[in-house]
């Protein structure tokens, strides 16, 4: 039965390979290492040959799991490309091979790599966007937190900052999302017999990141991301007999770094679970204005900005001392739905009654069929 479902699976992609020039995108997604997203990539690339599709591997990482390995036999394997770094001599993909080869599909693992200083890109995903530009279709693999927009709830979960990051972006260009799971105890259990790192490192590891109610707060994250995908794809792809009002959402952002980080990120979740555009609106007053913002507000300020670009918003940057009028008339020039705002300072009471702008805000929005969300 399994392998019935493997092979329709396999079908499918092939379907979807022959559809367009543009290369289609499979990620294998899972809510840890660990899970058998390489084994799984290596077992569809055997299938895929089977089916007479020129499929070759781009990069892999089987982290010396002998099952794992043992798959490599009888697949093409493209070189990679030695880079000398820092007096190291490094490996990293070589895409340039892989455009010129121009295989149908390539496996490439490891999505949220970063690239060797003077690579084309500096990340990994920017590769696989430029092999899918080309017309190659791609199968690869991400661990959930990656995510850009989940990296505060994985901090929370975790207690581990994790450096390499994906936008969402690119999980939204996916033709397919497969999520790899395993209950907490499969996992722990491979663990334990070294199928998943070398013996030196497994304490370590059930002591710090797989512990049974870290992995499952994962699993749902996970989980849950599959699930949003199927529903834009239900939503692109099936016509709606009722047409509901499309929704478009407005972040609001102050100089306030740390809020502003929140507001951003929190709407790109809300913004990719509806498959919405969303702009990014900071009302420069002239009490923030260049001449007047400290330095390092200015500095944090730019980043949001880069921070919203990436995760796929417009960034609008109005200069006006009338904060409310500018966030409602670009609300009703843009059509917006909803509009996101950090959580004040204040108790909510105490705003209520005390700040103007918060107030007027709510008055306004009272008056129209827009939503209002204020994010903690």
């Amino acid at each position: 039965m399994e392998s019935d479902y493997k092979d329709n699976s396999v079908r499918d992609f092939i379907e979807l390979v022959k559809k367009s020039r543009r290369g289609k995108l499979k990620v294998y997604i899972g809510m840890s290492a660990g899970v058998g997203k390489s084994y799984r990539m290596l077992q569809e690339a055997h299938a895929l040959l089977r089916n007479g599709i020129d499929v070759q591997i781009g990069y892999i990482e089987t982290h010396n799991r002998a099952e794992t390995h043992a798959l490599l036999d009888g697949l093409a394997m493209i070189d990679r490309r030695k880079v000398f770094y820092k007096g190291k001599e490094l490996e990293e993909m070589d895409l340039k091979t892989i455009l010129n080869r121009h295989p149908e599909v390539v496996i490439v693992d490891e999505l949220a790599h970063s690239n060797i200083e003077g690579s084309k890109n500096s990340k990994r995903w920017q590769d696989v966007a430029d092999i899918l530009q080309a017309g190659i279709s791609v199968i690869t693999a991400v661990n959930i937190q990656h995510l850009e927009s989940l990296n505060k709830d994985i901090e929370q979960i975790t207690g581990i900052t994790i450096g390499e990051r994906i936008p969402d972006k690119i999980l939204e260009l996916a033709d397919e999302i497969v999520n790899i799971d395993l209950t907490a105890d499969e996992l722990i259990a491979r663990l334990k017999e070294g199928k998943i790192y070398e013996k030196n490192k497994i304490e370590r590891s059930l002591q710090n990141f797989f512990q049974s109610d870290k992995i499952l707060q994962l699993r749902e994250l996970a989980l849950k991301e599959v699930a949003h995908h199927l529903e834009r794809k239900i939503d692109m792809e099936i016509p709606k007999q009722i047409k509901l009002r499309p929704e478009k959402f407005l972040a609001c952002i102050s100089s306030n770094a740390e809020t502003a980080k929140i507001v951003i990120r929190k709407t790109a979740r809300l913004a990719s679970y509806y498959r919405s555009p969303w702009i990014v609106l900071y009302v420069q007053s002239s009490s923030e204005s260049v001449d007047k913002i400290r330095l390092d507000k200015q500095r944090f300020l730019i980043n949001n900005f880069k921070l919203a670009t990436e995760l796929g918003a417009e960034v609008l940057r109005v200069k006006s001392d009338q904060v409310t009028q500018t966030i409602m008339q670009v609300a009703e020039e843009r059509e917006i739905t909803t509009i996101c705002i950090g959580k004040p300072h204040l108790n909510l009471f105490q705003v209520i009654l005390r700040t103007a702008v918060f107030n007027e805000l709510l008055r306004k929005i009272a008056a129209t069929e827009t939503d209002l969300v204020i994010l903690s």
